[in-house]
């Protein structure tokens, strides 16, 4: 059965201004440091034990993808020990160990190949990875003619071909579409329940609380916090609406003009943009039908009456999903001077499908910016909405539905 340990792990790399400063580094031997250290991994501790799913979360440039790799063998630590037990199947990277002239065949028997497979085993393999993958005649072409979703699913069908005893997964199947996500999710469940040992990366706060029995955050290549995936992602929260206040006041203070998401005459302007949960925490991950509050800050730049502040919440796509103002709800004006700082709130249910949404807020005259844009702040804030207690569902609208059966 497969388990990992990790004591004291570390990676530094080396940073060159420009690529000949190496050479001529090597050249001194050792008289000139032409390079600055920079560590991607630092100090970090911790072990899965066997049949033990975990997912590996933190912000960009945290040091995930780089444990990844140094636990799969494909980069060696700069410090520290590290022990995996067991047959080890690892999906990095997108192209990562595919080889772009090869065909879809022989780039996956080359995968069953490293994973130790014998050729009577891989010749019994290959339909079924074709099958899987559903590649059908693309099989034949080399990967360079692939998408990216192609290449996704000829990764994890050759990866995921025979059971392994661990399993790390980075973000590549985020590239791949919906149904194949479903498709994947399924099989990796199937691998947990039968005992593999599972280390996912993810972004994605719902694919770790339903697969995952603990949760590890990287912070700026240290380990910040592990324990149950709840509490990890509690705390996650707090540190990106944290972060994201702070960007929000940077932003409304530099008032420089070139950035894109803003716009208006400034006579009013946004100083925050907050979304809570519904005991009044800035929050970024929200289950499938719960409260939140919409909260903005704001100041007048001159004697007007209070103006009409509006919302947009859009998916992923950029498509409005829901949309109001201060003027259609009827909310009273309060006049106002030049200094004078004003906060507005919409209180409302998240009955929405699980995935990831944008808050636009504006600021404008009556009903709508179009008459009079003071200050217009797209995407302003960023929450996910994950999968709830209640009963699965596709689409992007949480309606309430109830079934029945009975005999014609």
């Amino acid at each position: 059965m497969g388990r990992i340990a990790v004591q004291g792990l570390g990676k530094r790399y080396r940073i060159y201004r420009r690529s000949r400063e190496q050479l001529w580094e090597w050249l001194s031997r050792g008289r000139r440091t032409l390079h600055r250290a920079e560590w991607a991994l630092r100090d970090v501790s911790f072990d899965v034990g066997s049949g033990e799913s975990v997912g590996v979360i933190g912000l960009n440039g945290a040091g995930k993808s780089t444990l990844l790799r140094v636990l799969s063998g494909t980069t060696p630590p700069t410090e520290g020990t590290f022990w995996v037990e067991g047959r080890v199947a690892a999906l990095l990277e997108l192209g990562l160990g595919i080889h772009p002239e090869f065909s879809g065949w022989q780039n996956a028997a080359l995968s069953l190949r490293l994973l130790g497979v014998d050729e009577a085993r891989i010749a019994e393999l290959l339909p079924w990875i074709r099958e899987f993958s559903e590649l059908g005649a693309h099989m034949d072409q080399p990967v360079r003619t692939y998408s990216t979703g192609m290449q996704v699913r000829l990764a994890f069908s050759a990866a995921t071909a025979v059971r392994p005893d661990v399993l790390m997964v980075d973000e590549a199947l985020s590239v791949g579409d919906a149904y194949f996500q479903h498709k994947s999710m399924s099989r990796i469940r199937a691998f947990r329940e039968e005992g593999t040992t599972l280390l996912l990366v993810t972004h994605d706060a719902g694919a770790v609380k339903a697969l995952c029995d603990r949760a590890i955050l990287l912070e700026g290549g240290r380990l910040a916090l592990d324990g149950a995936p709840d509490a990890v992602f509690d705390y996650y929260n707090a540190r990106i609406a944290q972060r994201e206040r702070e960007a929000a006041i940077e932003q409304s203070l530099g008032l420089d003009g070139r950035m894109v998401t803003r716009s208006g005459t400034r006579e009013a302007e946004i100083l925050s943009v907050t979304v809570e949960d519904g005991e009044g925490r800035p929050a970024r991950f929200f289950h499938v039908g719960a409260p939140a509050r919409v909260r903005c800050r704001f100041r007048l730049n001159r004697e007007m009456a209070c103006p009409t502040v509006g919302f947009v919440l859009r998916d992923r796509l950029g498509s409005d999903v829901f949309g109001c103002n201060t003027f259609h709800l009827r909310v009273p004006e309060e006049a106002g001077t030049a200094g004078d700082a004003f906060e507005a709130s919409f209180d409302t249910f998240l009955r929405l499908g699980p995935g990831n949404y944008s808050v636009s807020v504006a600021l404008h005259r009556a009903r709508d910016h179009v008459d009079e844009n003071y200050d217009w702040w797209d995407r302003a804030a960023l929450l996910q909405v994950v999968p709830g207690e209640g009963p699965l569902f596709t689409g992007l609208a949480a309606l309430p539905v109830e079934a029945a059966l009975r005999r014609a």
